[in-house]
């Protein structure tokens, strides 16, 4: 869902009385995006940067992932209360190809979080992909929209 959502592109505009332009979709993520990951990410935090990085979205900041993508579900409770699991589904490309389980999804931009930076108040990943970000939005900047003249309808002689 968050991909698909990020993907978003404008489909049209419409402009109200008031002179607000507003687009279809009304709701959408339309610049420049990257994604930050660390190796603590772990199933949805291996999916999600693999769906970004195979759907183009942006650059992927950090360290590679966890690599823990597996799927488990539907174990019985054991008469403790507890529970055992173990793998139960495993990911493949559309190439049919394995990927991502025990290996994890790297960076395109590799960098650790700087431990003396935070405690000065710098984040050096989100600053990096926000400077990705903002460098791409520089190169791509978004259109300018300007809605058409308004039709005179008093000079169409089929309007009465």
């Amino acid at each position: 869902y968050i991909i698909e959502y990020m993907q978003r592109k404008i489909w049209n505009y419409w402009l109200t009385r008031e002179g607000h332009d507003f687009t279809t979709p009304a709701d959408g993520i339309y610049g420049p995006k990257a994604m930050i990951t660390n190796e603590f990410s772990g199933s949805g935090g291996d999916a999600l940067p693999w769906y970004f990085r195979h759907t183009q979205l942006g650059p992927l900041v950090g360290t590679r992932t966890w690599g823990g993508l597996v799927g488990i579900y539907d174990y019985p409770v054991l008469l403790d209360g507890g529970f055992v699991t173990a793998p139960r589904v495993a990911f493949f490309t559309t190439e049919a190809t394995w990927d991502v389980e025990n290996h994890g999804v790297a960076p395109d931009y590799e960098m650790d979080l700087d431990p003396h930076a935070w405690r000065e108040g710098h984040d050096t990943q989100l600053e990096k992909a926000v400077g990705l970000a903002l460098e791409e939005l520089k190169k791509n900047p978004p259109p300018v929209i300007k809605h058409p003249d308004f039709p005179n309808y008093s000079k169409d002689s089929t309007v009465r």
